[in-house]
Parts: C-alpha cells; structure tokens; sequence
C-alpha cells in the first residue's frame, strides 16, 4: 500500500482528494493537514510515501522552501502539488526544492491517481502544459533585484563576505541543503554559475555592499 497524505486549506478539497486517492486499491489515506504547518507537526508520525498538497487559490513563492524544511527535518516523503495556474509558479525553483510532481487544478480523478502512484515509484510526474513551460522559458533575467527573495539576498550578501555554506547555514540557523538550494535558485536569477560571479553581479546591482 502506498500511504498518502492530503493537504489542503478547504476541508472540502481535503475530502475531494482524499477520496480520488482511495479509488485505487493500492493507495491509502494515513491523514490530512489544513496547511504546511499541520503537515510539519503530524508528518513524522504518519509517516506518508506521498504527500498531495492542493495550492490552488492560496499559492506563496516560500512554500517551497517551507516543504524542503519539513522534508529535512521531519520525515522524507515525495511532494505532488496541485496548482490553479503552472504559469504563475517558478517549475525550476519547485523541482530544485523536491518537488516530485506538479498538475494544474483541471486535472482529472484518474490523472492525479495516476500522478500519485508514479512519484511513489520515484519517478516524475509533470502536466505537458508544465513541460512546455520549462522547454521555452527564458533565461534572462529582466530585474534580478525584485526576482530575489529578502532570504537570497541575505545569503548573497554573505556570499560577498567570503563565508562558506557551513558557515552561513550556522549563521542562518538552517541546513547547508537549505543554503544550496538558496544559491542554486540565486544563480539562476542571476544567470550565473559559480559564486565569484554571483558576487561580482550582487556588487554590480547594488545588492552587496563593499
């Protein structure tokens, strides 16, 4: 049995969910969350294979970041996320971040059976409209200062005063995973590949202060 935990702000979505997930046999609800939070506290205990998180209506750039933490410090489990628009999210940030699937809010009953099943067995799951998306996005960025996140300027800020990952996850108080996942999405922004040229751009923008 796969064991599947739906998250989802309207407890209406929650039982919807949970309910196309238990039409197949070989998949099983252990629990729901009305949010992140929830989820974090009761995670390590029903200990999910997969967890179904419906983001529809109530989408914030940090939760990725916020699943990535509860990934680390709670119990390990394969991410799906329902979402109302795939343009409005960042694919590349949400992948980085561990997510294993990601489906528009149209999708039908059997599509998210069907997606829950495959990321349990590892793989990934995305809506041709997703991968479409990624194949034709852009690589320039228009306005690195608004595309950085308060956190990613901090972490680019002490980037510019020589400290390392161990250093800045102490600093910080979060993982050195957590900080790679930072200057991974900081070097795409800024359309660099090392950390001397994150620097060197961070200085060039205003963004670290010499």
């Amino acid at each position: 049995m796969i064991r599947v935990m739906v998250v989802a702000t309207s407890p209406v979505v929650r039982a919807g969910l949970s309910a196309v997930v238990t039409t197949n046999p070989r998949l099983t609800v252990v629990g729901s969350a009305s949010d992140l939070d929830v989820l974090a506290i009761e995670v390590g205990q029903l200990q999910p294979d997969v967890v179904l998180v419906d983001l529809s209506g109530n989408f914030q750039q940090a939760v990725w970041e916020k699943l990535l933490v509860i990934q680390e410090q709670q119990y390990p489990f394969a991410t799906i996320v329902i979402v109302e628009e795939l343009d409005s999210i960042d694919l590349e940030t949400a992948l980085r971040s561990g997510i294993r699937g990601i489906l528009p809010n149209t999708s039908t009953e059997s599509e998210i059976v069907a997606a829950v099943e495959a990321i349990a067995f590892g793989l990934l799951v995305l809506h041709p409209n997703a991968v479409e998306l990624l194949s034709i996005r852009e690589k320039v960025v228009t306005n690195p200062v608004q595309t950085l996140t308060p956190r990613e300027i901090e972490v680019l800020g002490m980037l510019g005063s020589g400290l390392g990952n161990k250093a800045i996850a102490k600093r910080l108080h979060i993982s050195e995973h957590t900080v790679k996942f930072h200057l991974s999405s900081i070097f795409q922004k800024l359309s660099v590949s090392s950390r001397t040229e994150a620097v060197a751009v961070g200085v060039r923008l205003g963004l670290i202060m010499l």
